[in-house]
């Protein structure tokens, strides 16, 4: 019977891309199809800040950073939670995961011209002992040149597998079903939608102005997740969590819609842990919004004082960048959607930026001299951009005339009390006033900068929020930012979709976000953070191997 190609690949994303990159380099034809404008190559890693999860890299150990498979497994375990049945192939792709990490993934990308910078981040620190959530170490890669630079290779090898014929881009293709016969998953369909040259992120036509059927031996689900359809995300929401936020921004474009889910799900792929999810709890509005509802994340150091919205101050170990879910389910108790952080200037200068290729240019373009800036008095250019514009941020030089311009930007729901205030900051200075101490935020401000990479870029050095030499003060509202779905098809570790009775469904293969990331939910609760792009590489190259090692 007549076959329009070997495989075809649901998304262009990440996932999509080095599935097909596998697919081709395995000489099988491929045809990658994708509802959004070509604009749009390389879906949400390319507004990464490209962070990657190693374990054991020559970054760490220049650092003096002592990481090993079995730390970062105790880790992952005691982050991810596992406790369901259907954890089974999440637990196992979680294992594998990690492996790869601490094995042939730095490696792999480095001989595909992928480089990191040379400082490595700690995220998710965790603070509630040994084995619960969180990195012990600091693990998160920057690739060089962001997402973008992560891209590129896979979309050079793509092109050039075009230009040899042996790939078909086709963009403006919306799949609305998976065809099968005799149980065997043989092709799609779908609606072609109007031509548009629609800027990457931005929304794009829905009008539809044809149909379209293509065959193939094997199809692979790279579609993404759905933190773009709020819909979705408050049909989804983690009882668990508490009630889902009356309002939230959106950290990535409206198409990701978390149709394609449904459409496997009707094929009879079986889908996990849709309720969990990551969501970011530190998001300020977009001055310039690209999509709808735009926000964007605030990748904070370990100093700001955070308050929730009457301006009692978070309890340990909820610091900036420690605990993102235990900091989510605490804010939503508070019967609010936002918090505040409360800071200096000099904080702001050396422990603000903001998540993203396009708010870290000097990373981006991999200009050296941009990036040595960064150790000079002064915030980045696009911090300074978003202090100057951003509706979220507020100076002042005292207290109570920092309490007035944050109740003015609420307009006093719920009022926060300048006494209050005051009294959590004046507190909080007390415990400077010599090295001892029980306040546990200034005991991991210390703790950080015995860390080299945190001293040089991401610490500042402790200080009292008084210290007029330090001022003004800031405050900036930090509400909840929709990004990630941790649940999705379930797979077998080699990406092979798995129906309700846990056999594999022939033909049908799924990867990246669609996927969980690997199992239907490689992360279980929570992540380590620069596992994200990391799943879509992985699971992305497993689903295109294994689906060119099945093709006849």
């Amino acid at each position: 019977m007549h076959q329009d190609a070997d495989a075809i690949v649901v998304g262009a994303g990440l996932a999509g891309l080095v599935a097909a990159c596998e697919l081709a380099g395995a000489g099988r034809r491929v045809i990658l199809l994708d509802q959004e404008p070509e604009r749009s190559l390389g879906g949400q890693a390319y507004w990464s800040f490209g962070g990657l999860f190693l374990v054991d890299s020559p970054e760490q150990r220049r650092f003096g950073i002592r990481d090993s498979v079995e730390l970062a497994l105790q880790d992952w375990m005691g982050t991810a939670g596992f406790d369901r049945e259907e954890d089974r192939w999440a637990r196992r792709w979680a294992e594998a995961y990690v492996e790869f990490a601490a094995g042939e993934k730095r490696s792999w990308l480095r001989s595909l011209g992928v480089g990191f910078f040379p400082i490595v981040g700690w995220a998710e620190r965790g603070g509630r002992g040994a084995s619960g959530p969180g990195n012990s170490v600091p693990r998160f890669h920057i690739v060089w040149g962001t997402g973008p630079g992560l891209l590129e290779p896979f979309v050079e090898r793509l092109r050039a597998a075009e230009r040899r014929g042996r790939v078909s881009l086709r963009f403006r293709h919306r799949v609305t079903a998976l065809e099968a016969e005799g149980g065997h998953v043989c092709g799609v369909h779908g609606e072609i939608l109007e031509p548009g040259g629609a800027e990457r992120g931005r929304a794009s036509s829905r009008r539809v102005v044809g149909e379209f059927s293509l065959r193939a031996q094997a199809v692979i689900v790279a579609s993404g997740g759905l933190g773009g359809n709020h819909g979705l995300v408050r049909r989804n929401w983690p009882g668990w969590l508490g009630r889902p936020p009356r309002r939230m921004l959106c950290g990535v474009p409206a198409h990701v819609d978390g149709g394609m889910l449904e459409v496997a799900a009707r094929a009879g792929a079986h889908l996990t842990n849709l309720d969990r999810m990551w969501h970011y709890t530190e998001g300020i509005e977009y001055p310039d919004p690209i999509w709808e509802n735009h926000g964007i994340r605030i990748l904070p150091g370990p100093s700001s004082l955070w308050l929730d919205a009457r301006g009692r101050r978070l309890p340990p170990p909820l610091f900036p960048g420690f605990d993102t879910l235990g900091t989510l389910r605490h804010i939503l108790q508070t019967g609010y959607d936002h918090t505040w952080f409360v800071l200096t200037r000099r904080i702001l200068e050396k422990e603000f930026a903001l998540s993203g290729s396009d708010q870290n240019p000097d990373l981006t373009a991999r200009s050296v001299p941009r990036v040595l800036g960064r150790l000079l008095p002064g915030a980045p250019a696009p911090v300074k951009g978003f202090v100057r514009a951003g509706r979220d941020f507020v100076t002042a030089r005292t207290v109570p005339e920092l309490a007035r311009r944050m109740n003015a930007l609420t307009g006093g729901d719920p009022p926060l009390d300048p006494a209050l205030l005051k009294e959590e900051i004046v507190a909080r200075d007390r415990e400077l006033a010599n090295p001892f101490g029980k306040d546990l935020q200034v005991a991991a401000i210390r703790e950080a900068r015995r860390y080299a990479g945190d001293r040089l870029i991401r610490a500042a050095r402790p200080h009292r929020l008084l210290d007029p030499g330090a001022g003004p003060l800031v405050a900036v509202r930090l509400r909840i930012l929709t990004r990630k779905t941790l649940g999705g098809i379930q797979t077998d570790l080699s990406s092979r979709a798995l129906g309700a009775d846990g056999t594999p469904i022939p033909g049908l293969y799924a990867a990246g976000e669609a996927a969980g990331f690997g199992g239907g939910g490689m992360h279980g609760y929570r992540s380590l953070e620069g596992t994200f792009l990391g799943g879509c590489l992985f699971s992305g190259r497993a689903a295109g191997r294994a689906a060119a090692s099945d093709i006849l």
